[in-house]
């Protein structure tokens, strides 16, 4: 794909395998065309790497940060669980939304939490809403683990983001899936990589390789599950779509 931007003009060509057609640089169109490849952009430059919440690193998309806070708030899960821990800025900004909204606690799941990152995040003032699991995210030990945070009759939503190969993935979504409640969602994050094969960080392989064909799959094994993008709870523009690193991410259970 070749885009060409005439800023007099107010026009975007877009070149693809021999056909070019031109379009009003100022459409719903091209705002999507250029959202995909400043994601796109912004990957390779770790733009994503340069954000904390209340002080710890979080590496995620702005977007997605908010996207999922409208979640939270709407469903206001009793337990939110996360696997892949990192720096631990997510499992903050979650315990953040817990705290503000009254009600909720998260559970985070690493193979690894570095001594430097689990001191830092125990001594958060927001640790009181966190718990810490280290150990592989789909080990039958530290499923049992997880499960015991989780009682009868709560509310609960699941985020995937700790290895992101389709394998591992997958067998996250088979592993977490029965701890998810109706209306509530599991969600499979970072499957922008099939999208990134051709990117100077990007990964060879990544285009079959990735979470969002994982979900995909997962999806059409388990009719309780459909990807669904949650409903914006504001929008006055005429945009539908996530400017995100979370394409077909979003399994809801339905029943």
């Amino acid at each position: 794909m070749k885009l060409t931007l005439d800023t007099e003009a107010r026009t975007m060509t877009l070149d693809d395998s021999g056909s070019s057609r031109t379009i009003d640089l100022y459409s719903k169109e091209a705002f999507e065309e250029l959202s995909r490849q400043w994601v796109r952009v912004g990957w390779n430059e770790k733009y994503l790497y340069s954000f904390t919440w209340l002080g710890r690193p979080i590496i995620q998309l702005p977007e997605d940060m908010l996207r999922m806070q409208e979640v939270i708030f709407r469903l206001k899960p009793d337990v939110i669980v996360e696997t892949g821990v990192a720096h631990g800025g997510s499992l903050v900004l979650y315990a953040s939304l817990c705290k503000l909204i009254g009600k909720g606690r998260v559970v985070g799941v690493d193979i690894e939490i570095r001594p430097h990152n689990r001191k830092a995040i125990e001594e958060h003032p927001l640790f009181e809403y966190i718990t810490l699991i280290e150990g592989s995210s789909t080990a039958t030990e530290v499923l049992e683990q997880v499960g015991a945070h989780v009682s009868p009759g709560q509310s609960v939503l699941v985020i995937l983001d700790s290895n992101h190969t389709y394998a591992h993935v997958l067998a996250e979504l088979e592993a977490y899936s029965k701890w998810v409640t109706p209306g509530s969602y599991i969600v499979a994050t970072d499957g922008v990589m099939l999208d990134l094969e051709d990117v100077p960080r990007g990964g060879a392989g990544w285009a079959d390789d990735n979470p969002a064909r994982a979900a995909r799959d997962f999806a059409a094994k388990h009719p309780e599950f459909v990807i669904e993008q949650p409903e914006w709870l504001f929008n006055e523009s005429a945009l539908d779509k996530n400017i995100t690193h979370w394409p077909d991410a979003w399994l809801k259970r339905v029943r």
